[in-house]
């Protein structure tokens, strides 16, 4: 096990910020170098909130169930911890490295500060494919792996919730094999999990919610409600498809939705209850009746109001963006757009609703579970869902309004707001010598 404390950094860690290869933490560092240079933060601070203040990663066996022994790589990335303990997901997928989880970490910092939380943005990942291994092995991966990470992580220093390829089982046994070593049961070490271990109401349906509510904040600026628009959804996962229907139930046309085996597209609008029943027989989008095939690329140049990627990063590269013919596109995913497709976004008056806020429901109610479960008291779903609107709302306004004073765009009102906010709280904390 190797830890880097952050006057350490691995050799991996490029000195020259402007020189980090191509990919998500490249993105990321570039999105804050441009608010870095808007804020005016002098080239310390900027070179701090730069770096990752802790990192560990760690080495999986696992013996299968077949007798042989197989090994993984993990890791757990502490970016910023000034406002409060490190928050952030746990994810599970072939394509996870270090700099992926170091870029999510550093979003998940300005996404914290961005709806206000008391958190710090962290960011876990076992490079596996968890569709290619048992229930009992991924068990036996999990609690290995929160096993070697455990220094790391607890209720007042960093608490993982699901993420890609991760659910709320394994958020249960993240819980149970951490409490079980600390000698007494620990609900809040973890967010994201069953209600019957201390979960939240609500919670499931957090991120798309939270998807929606920014959706609706950002067309009724032009005097739009949900039920005027048509919608295409890129991903059919746990952000997907709960806004699809969210969206459907309050009168949106969802008129495409794909998923890694292909997409849907029906000019009417597609009957989302009855594509829940499809994919639950069938495991796919693919081949639902009534509506034409497309190709995922195809459904991001669909003619369509509002585009929601909401599958994986990098989506909308200098490509694909340049066919996007929404009028708004809102984040889903962690990083669907790439720097390039950013900026042809915006050369063509599209509108991006960024994913430091669009997706920030899941965590927002994340921080509802925590405060529960260290309180040992539960709320109605009722206070849940206002509580949620209430957040998700003003953290739109909070950054529309400094967009529109400051003529930038959401995404760079956005991630002045989440940096400024990260560097008064380190300004004000003081440099331990």
């Amino acid at each position: 096990m190797t830890t880097f404390p952050v006057d350490d950094p691995p050799a991996t860690a490029p000195t020259d910020l402007a020189g980090v290869r191509s990919g998500p933490l490249a993105d990321a560092r570039a999105q804050l170098a441009k608010a870095a240079q808007i804020l005016e933060l002098d080239e310390g601070m900027h070179q701090m909130l730069a770096t990752s203040r802790r990192e560990i990663n760690v080495t999986i066996p696992l013996r299968r169930d077949d007798g042989t022994v197989e090994l993984f790589s993990g890791y757990r990335v502490q970016h910023n911890v000034s406002r409060g303990p490190g928050k952030g997901g746990l994810r599970y997928s072939k394509h996870v490295d270090l700099d992926e989880i170091r870029a999510l970490a550093m979003l998940m910092t300005w996404k914290c500060a961005i709806v206000e939380l008391p958190y710090g943005g962290a960011k876990g990942g076992v490079t596996i494919d968890p569709r290619a291994y048992s229930a009992t092995e991924l068990e036996r991966v999990t609690r290995r792996y929160t096993s070697e990470i455990m220094p790391m992580i607890g209720p007042e220093r960093d608490i993982p919730a699901p993420d890609l390829g991760t659910d709320e089982r394994t958020m249960a046994w993240v819980m149970d094999t951490y409490s079980v070593n600390k000698g007494y049961t620990i609900p809040a070490v973890v967010t994201g999990k069953p209600l019957e271990i201390g979960g939240s109401l609500g919670r499931p349906t957090a991120t798309s919610a939270g998807v929606v509510h920014t959706l609706a904040a950002a067309i009724a600026e032009r005097g739009l409600h949900v039920k005027d628009v048509s919608v295409a959804i890129q991903g059919f996962g746990k952000v997907g498809a709960h806004a699809a229907a969210i969206l459907a139930e309050q009168g949106a046309r969802v008129v495409g939705v794909s998923d890694e085996f292909g997409g849907l597209f029906r000019a009417d609008g597609l009957d989302v209850p009855a594509l829940f029943e499809h994919v639950e027989r069938t495991g796919s989008v693919v081949d639902f009746p009534g509506a034409d095939a497309i190709s995922n690329e195809e459904l991001l140049a669909l003619e369509v109001d509002v585009l929601v990627p909401a599958a994986v990063e990098g989506v909308l590269d200098e490509q694909t963006a340049s066919k996007v013919r929404a009028t708004w596109v809102v984040e889903g995913a962690n990083g669907p757009t790439t720097g390039a497709g950013d900026a042809i976004l915006a050369e063509r008056g599209v509108v991006v609703v960024p994913d430091i806020l669009a997706n920030a429901g899941g965590v927002v109610v994340s921080y509802f579970e925590w405060v529960q479960a260290n309180q040992a008291y539960w709320w109605t779903l009722a206070e849940i869902e206002e509580k949620l609107a209430e957040r998700m709302h003003k953290g739109y306004a909070d950054v529309a309004d400094l967009a529109r004073r400051e003529n930038i765009s959401l995404r760079d009102a956005a991630l002045c707001i989440g940096v400024r906010r990260v560097a008064e709280a380190h300004e004000i904390r003081g440099l331990y010598p």
